[in-house]
């Protein structure tokens, strides 16, 4: 698998975690964290400037559907990008 399609799933993998964050025992999200940090430092230099921005400011949903295709879905945050 690419970088990106192992980024891919560690963002599918974090949401799913997210979602049982309520649940017994807690999961544990820091270990999400910092895979996802270890796949965005391996991304190649030319990486589009829009994706490395949702990942450093920790937009993982906006990354998700950037890497998805479906730029169209991404909300605009309030830094005007």
């Amino acid at each position: 698998m690419t970088t990106g399609e192992n980024l891919l799933q560690a963002l599918r993998e974090f949401e799913a975690t997210v979602a049982a964050v309520n649940e017994e025992p807690k999961p544990d999200l820091m270990a999400h964290f910092t895979r996802l940090d270890e796949l965005t430092a391996q991304l190649p230099g030319d990486t589009d400037g829009e994706l490395l921005h949702y990942l450093h400011k920790k937009s993982y949903e906006k990354a998700r559907l950037f890497l998805e295709g479906r730029h169209a879905e991404i909300q605009k945050g309030g830094c005007l990008r």
